[in-house]
């Protein structure tokens, strides 16, 4: 309950703070605490007093009333800021609700705090209703996985593009992040697709999803940014892949190159006639085909084979050789080619559109 006390009576309560007395003291410090609440109007100078002596007084309490004072001033946009700058910086019982909730804390008090507490107190201001990108930026450099994996998740903070690909190279290695990064509300779409090859088939849907629902202007942007960040060189190729690629072309010179002939390379094991086979009848780069298959990634192998307007017999026939030593081969190609045949030519181009990226950033 507020105590009345009258605007005159904050100069003597100021000057029992003097009072060595804990109990004393203790009871100043809500007597003052309800005073500020109580008071419908307050000169800047009372303002400039009441923050000095409540983060005097705060500073000398025990943690408990320190976590109450917290919890009372943590949503009051007019909180002395003094005081929120010191609870802030108390341990994290305290500093927790005045991190997540204070909007009298400044980008510059936020930074702070995460450049020189722990990682609770960073988690923290992760949770804030909203998260400048000055301030996101410092917590993916400075925060572990679980802080990260927190910023993730609320949509609310805003990563500037340089800490969105420093997130998703992290979330790529660390199967935690998978989720919070591939169900992030803003994270860029050519991002988000960099998680296909290490996320679960689960999410692996959830990224079709979201690139059919993608509207065509921001594909084009998110295609422009992607291309600018492929790496022109993505990895050794293999030692036969001159003379692979110099008879696939004459194949296709020949009119001979058929989505049949790749069932036969794969059947006869040339690999990497297969592989160059694949990137040139789907339009992706050869590590991308690559990848796909030295894994047995089937369900990429369908978006590939449904952007190629290849029919579901042929996806199954690849899908059969690939998984030959497998003891149940035909059962799970099976299952494989029941996903391929719910799957949307409109979902695998936009997906695809991902993909080829690498091969047109290596072409220029």
């Amino acid at each position: 309950m507020s105590v009345d006390v009258a605007p005159s009576r904050l100069p003597q309560l100021i000057a029992l703070a003097q009072d060595g007395s804990s109990d004393n003291r203790r009871a100043l410090l809500r007597e003052l605490t309800d005073h500020f609440f109580g008071s419908s109007a307050r000169t800047g100078t009372e303002d400039a007093l009441y923050g000095q002596i409540l983060t005097q007084l705060a500073s000398d309490m025990e943690t408990a009333v320190r976590a109450e004072l917290a919890t009372r001033f943590a949503s009051a946009l007019d909180a002395p800021h003094p005081l929120m700058r010191s609870l802030a910086h108390d341990v994290s019982e305290v500093a927790g609700v005045v991190l997540a909730k204070s909007q009298v804390l400044t980008d510059q008090d936020l930074v702070e705090v995460v450049n020189r507490r722990t990682q609770a107190h960073m988690r923290a201001v992760s949770q804030r209703e909203t998260v400048s990108e000055v301030v996101s930026d410092a917590i993916v450099d400075k925060g572990d996985d679980e802080t990260l994996g927190t910023l993730l998740r609320n949509d609310g903070a805003r990563l500037s593009r340089q800490a969105s690909e420093a997130a998703v190279e992290r979330a790529k290695a660390n199967p935690d992040l998978h989720e919070a990064a591939v169900q992030r509300a803003n994270l860029e779409p050519d991002l988000l697709n960099e998680m296909y090859f290490v996320v679960e088939a689960r999410l692996r849907q959830q990224i079709l999803e979201k690139n059919a629902r993608l509207d065509p202007v921001l594909l084009e942007s998110a295609l422009s940014a992607g291309r600018a960040r492929v790496a022109a060189v993505d990895g050794i190729l293999p030692a036969d892949y001159s003379e692979s690629m110099a008879y696939v072309e004459e194949l296709r010179v020949a009119g001979q190159l058929t989505p049949q002939m790749l069932a036969r390379f794969l059947r006869s094991g040339s690999k990497t006639s297969f592989l160059i086979a694949l990137a040139q009848l789907s339009d992706i780069d050869f590590h991308t085909a690559s990848k796909i298959v030295e894994r047995r990634e089937l369900d990429a192998l369908a978006v590939v084979c449904k952007g190629a307007d290849l029919d579901r017999a042929l996806f199954l026939t690849y899908a059969v050789v690939l998984l030959n030593d497998d003891g149940d081969a035909m059962g799970k190609a099976q299952s494989y080619a029941r996903m391929y045949g719910e799957l949307t030519k409109e979902a695998a181009m936009r997906t695809l559109r991902f993909w080829r990226m690498r091969r047109t950033a290596q072409a220029a």
